[in-house]
């Protein structure tokens, strides 16, 4: 070989190794099984569903940049067809979300009358923005918080005791619910760990946030739209939470699901967090929060 096309080769070679030695990269992506896959791949498998669960950690800010992301990519690829939805905004809060949307409310007023996240203007305004300026449904399909403390203090039976007014912001009574998900069982578990008898209605407050989210996804949600939902990362891991609830009404949706996990080495997905969801977003552990 020529000595000077050898060492031409050995230089790039070095060079190639010293990049990929500097690089940082924040996330990696990774499907179901643990392969490492390309943004493309999940925004074209995205495209083919018809609900999309994005499973953040809250206050992640490489979460919330890729869900901005997607929803931009869901949009330019079908515009007029994507409804966005999310757990950070309460159900009786949807007028107005609507009316801020629809300019009939002022951005200083939407944000002093609905109870928003704390992290709301970091976290999620740019969605809201984003739906605002492009003209995009955005549904508030979480329970009323008052209504999770009251199954958690009462049980499913509370809810009963509420007007038809209160009802409107909850899915049909009774809710259906399964102490042997693992979902919820693990919350069962995790309560007996630390000593102490555990509450059974503990569960049953997280199940009646899944069933009110599945509720409102299905009424908002119709076939040829692609509804994209943001919750955190428990209420759709396994395919269970809010999911178990939907395939019960919407058996003929095409889901998909994605989840972000914070590990110490985001160069291979942790056997513990395969199979979690369709997608797996590995966010370094070292990664700044918002909060």
């Amino acid at each position: 070989m020529n000595r000077f096309v050898f060492y031409l080769i050995l230089c790039c070679t070095f060079s190639a190794f010293t990049t990929m030695a500097q690089d940082k990269p924040p996330y990696e992506l990774f499907d179901a099984e643990g392969k490492s896959v390309k943004y493309r791949k999940l925004l074209k498998e995205a495209q083919e569903a018809d609900i999309i669960f994005f499973g953040e950690l809250h206050n992640n800010p490489i979460a919330h940049w890729l869900e901005l992301e997607l929803a931009q990519g869901l949009h330019e690829a079908a515009a007029g067809k994507l409804v966005l939805g999310a757990e950070m905004f309460e159900a009786d809060n949807q007028l107005q979300l609507t009316e801020f949307l629809d300019d009939k409310m002022n951005a200083k007023t939407f944000e002093e009358d609905a109870r928003l996240w704390k992290n709301y203007k970091t976290d999620y305004k740019p969605l809201v923005e984003y739906a605002k300026a492009q003209g995009l449904p955005f549904i508030a399909t979480n329970v009323p918080r008052r209504y999770a403390s009251l199954v958690y203090k009462e049980g499913f039976e509370g809810l009963e005791k509420l007007s038809d007014e209160a009802h409107r912001y909850l899915p049909p009574l009774p809710v259906p619910y399964d102490a042997e998900l693992p979902c919820y069982k693990s919350m069962m578990d995790m309560m007996s760990g630390h000593g102490g008898p555990p509450n059974e209605n503990f569960p049953k407050a997280q199940a009646i946030k899944d069933a009110t989210m599945a509720h409102f996804i299905s009424q908002n949600w119709q076939k040829g739209q692609t509804f994209l939902h943001f919750n955190g990362s428990y209420h759709s891991e396994n395919h269970e939470g809010i999911l178990w609830y939907l395939k019960q009404n919407r058996p003929e949706a095409k889901m998909l699901t994605i989840m972000v996990v914070e590990q110490a080495d985001i160069s291979k997905l942790e056997d513990e967090n395969k199979g979690k969801a369709d997608f797996v977003i590995v966010v370094t552990e070292q990664m700044t929060k918002t909060y």
